[in-house]
């Protein structure tokens, strides 16, 4: 933990006090001991940037921003002060098994030609079932964590090859966004993983899935789990996505998976299943429904500037259309396994 660290862990922070102790003390016990850590705090207002500094003052740096500026713009502004060659994004309801970085480490030095590296991530509460393993996609550029709700017998340990990582706890070569950029802080949160994933795949850089850097995550303990801000987040950033980087055949057939997804999420609601069962159950289906139209109205405002960088990607695109549609295939995801599971 100095300042000339091989990796930068960058956590970004809203009101997340009573998470921090365990995170932060995660880290302190790492076996790896060449990283630093930047906490970005987003406007909380319960004491997050006192208590970190009186009870964890090795944190490299605290940045502190007068409001919630998002979880894009909180990445950027950490990895803009990052000493490290290797950054890891970490959210603050995780824990770090004591193995993480090193694991993670080990992998980059023993694969340099990849770009992003995803941790095996277990749910806090239940550490023998997997939260994601690396993520996977719905030709509607929705996408979920491989393995999501499923005993982890170690049925992906042998299985490195994933689209790209969740951005809970993750490590990217600062190379790769020297090369293709930072988050897209429009997004603001949500997607922003799924963004820069596409992003670095297009440029050519990798992702390997690394079974042995584990982390136990409190599943959206900071954001809510299936509060109307996050379903408006995901829903219109997927939208931007498939604008930006799905080659034309797929953007005109990406209305017909959302079709699909739309009926099956309806079942859901109407049967308790799924995301929308749990939101339908908490909130309404005509609320849900609501903000999903609000999402579209929004997204389409945004056209302009997708379009804009749909353009500017053009200047770092590596790799060719049958590649790309290969990963819909290879890293696809089911209508029902993105609609009715939780």
């Amino acid at each position: 933990m100095n300042g000339t660290a091989r990796i930068s862990v960058i956590i970004p922070n809203i009101n997340g006090r009573d998470l921090l102790s365990d995170c932060l003390s995660s880290l302190e016990e790492q076996t790896f001991k060449d990283f630093e850590v930047v906490v970005v705090d987003n406007g909380s207002s319960d004491g997050s940037v006192a208590f970190i500094r009186q009870q964890f003052p090795w944190v490299r740096r605290i940045i502190e921003n007068p409001a919630n500026y998002g979880f894009a713009r909180a990445c950027n502004q950490g990895i803009e002060v990052a000493n490290g060659e290797l950054i890891a994004l970490l959210n603050n309801d995780t824990v770090a098994d004591r193995s993480w970085l090193a694991e993670l480490f080990k992998a980059a030095q023993a694969h340099p030609q990849i770009g992003m590296f995803a941790s095996k991530t277990l749910f806090y509460d239940r550490r023998d079932v997997i939260d994601t393993t690396g993520h996977l996609i719905y030709p509607d550029g929705l996408n979920r964590g491989r393995g999501r709700m499923e005993v982890d017998h170690g049925q992906y340990d042998d299985k490195p090859d994933v689209f790209f990582p969740s951005g809970c706890a993750a490590l990217y070569r600062k190379a790769m966004f020297d090369d293709i950029g930072f988050f897209d802080e429009s997004h603001f949160a949500y997607g922003d993983d799924t963004d820069i994933g596409i992003r670095g795949r297009l440029a050519g850089w990798g992702c390997l899935f690394v079974p042995g850097a584990i982390v136990y995550h409190k599943y959206s303990a900071t954001t809510g789990e299936y509060s109307p801000r996050k379903v408006y987040l995901v829903e219109r950033n997927r939208i931007w996505i498939v604008w930006k980087y799905f080659p034309p055949r797929m953007i005109m057939l990406s209305p017909f998976y959302s079709f699909i997804r739309y009926v099956l999420q309806a079942y859901g609601a109407v049967t308790r299943r799924g995301a929308a069962g749990r939101f339908a159950s908490k909130y309404s289906t005509l609320k849900l429904t609501a903000i999903v139209l609000r999402a579209y109205i929004d997204a389409f405002r945004g056209l302009p500037r997708v379009l804009a960088e749909r353009r500017r990607m053009r200047t770092i695109r590596r790799v060719s259309d049958s590649e790309i549609y290969s990963w819909f295939r290879t890293y696809r995801l089911s209508a029902s396994e993105i609609s009715l599971k939780l």
